[in-house]
């Protein structure tokens, strides 16, 4: 480069020693005001272009060391979902994809320097566009800005009521529940789950038992069918905690049998301590010295009425004909297992079911207000019991 600077300055190279010590008076200049015009723009050019080199090569390496990110809280609004078990990257990326922030490393860096950043909780929330990584942060880590909306389906609800009660809460139309539901192996119930330890076969699965009772914090863009997966998947996952299948193995009894069960002591026990208790005895009576080998609760009718749309009557109101119908499937003088669960059972009654305490209980009935039972095996000591279960307004 220099060479070249040297030679665009240079006259003709046989005369380059009279540049250094003059010409000679009188001699005139050979064309050298045109040549010295043209190295003068040869050098602005050269500088130039080198110049324009170095800014971009400024421009490209200062990206390295910078991280494009928006300034301010933004403008707008936007809902953003936060997923059980996303990771910073994946929340960074979340808020690209939505014009929340201007990059993920804008997202990640205000991360790392937030220890806070780690108590974003699923859900969804709403933020503005175009934030600093800083402002985004700050927004997710304020519940304020989360969209609650949280549904409680308690332990306990058949199918029926629950979808009744998540589309008083969503808006969503009943039937759209009721065809979100309508395939529980699609929804992904194993099929296994629908075997039965007695051989009969289950002709047409159904959702019933397999929607744990749970707080859902629904999106308010989610469908009928992601509701119901979501219940579903949490069934699925609480069961597998529980080694549910594994337990009932060792009952010598399939899974399903002992969800009917579940869902049994959920109707009957009126607390908790008790859930364990009824399903003993439940099991006592189907597969014991019980006479009828049936299960012989009022809970199954009311469940048959429930289905037929027709009003739950207490024991004490229901007529002997309502109670032994022979054309309900869920008749309580029906011998073995009835054909479904009769409601969603929560944790504490799988657990109670999988697990029953020891105990030859054939017979027992809610004592008090509280809902405690007392349980036996003699009829003549049932009876006292009922006795002191009118006395205490109860029964």
């Amino acid at each position: 480069m220099i060479d070249e600077l040297e030679l665009a300055f240079d006259d003709e190279p046989v005369e380059r020693w009279r540049h250094r010590r003059g010409r000679k008076r009188g001699q005139k200049k050979r064309g050298g005001a045109g040549k010295s015009v043209v190295a003068l723009l040869v050098v602005v050019l050269l500088l130039g272009g080198l110049g324009a080199g170095v800014w971009y090569g400024y421009d490209r390496v200062q990206g390295f060391f910078t991280t494009p990110d928006y300034e301010g809280a933004g403008q707008g609004t936007v809902n953003i979902q936060i997923k059980q078990g996303d990771t910073a990257t994946d929340i960074a990326n979340a808020l690209v994809t939505a014009d929340v922030v201007k990059s993920a490393k804008a997202f990640t860096e205000a991360a790392k320097e937030n220890s806070r950043s780690q108590n974003i909780q699923p859900g969804t929330y709403k933020l503005r566009l175009q934030m600093s990584g800083a402002a985004a942060l700050t927004a997710l880590l304020d519940l304020k800005n989360k969209v609650v909306n949280g549904v409680l389906v308690r332990e306990g609800l058949s199918a029926k009521a629950t979808f009744k009660l998540l589309s008083e809460k969503t808006k969503i139309p009943v039937k759209d529940f009721e065809a979100a539901a309508k395939d529980p192996i699609e929804l992904g119930i194993p099929d296994w789950w629908f075997k039965r330890s007695d051989g009969k076969q289950v002709k047409t699965p159904t959702i019933e038992g397999f929607l744990f009772p749970d707080t859902y914090e629904i999106d308010p863009k989610w469908t009928a069918k992601e509701i119901v997966r979501t219940m579903v998947d949490r069934f699925l996952t609480v069961t597998g905690e529980l080694k549910f299948d594994e337990k009932a193995q060792a009952l010598n009894l399939a899974p399903y049998d002992v969800l009917i069960v579940a869902s049994l002591s959920q109707a009957e026990a009126g607390i908790k301590e008790d859930l364990g208790k009824v399903s003993r005895v439940a099991y006592n009576r189907l597969y014991g010295d019980f006479p009828c080998g049936c299960l012989e609760m009022d809970v199954t009718v009311n469940y048959w009425r429930e289905l037929k749309g027709l009003p739950i009557k207490p024991s004490k109101d229901m007529t002997v004909s309502e109670l032994d119908d022979p054309k309900n499937p869920y008749n309580r003088k029906l011998k073995g297992i009835i054909p479904t669960p009769i409601n969603n059972p929560g944790k504490q009654a799988l657990e109670g079911a999988m697990a029953p305490p020891q105990g030859n209980w054939l017979y027992f009935v809610a004592i008090d207000k509280s809902g405690k039972s007392a349980f036996t095996n003699d009829f003549s000591q049932h009876q006292k019991n009922q006795q002191t279960a009118r006395e205490n307004g109860v029964l």
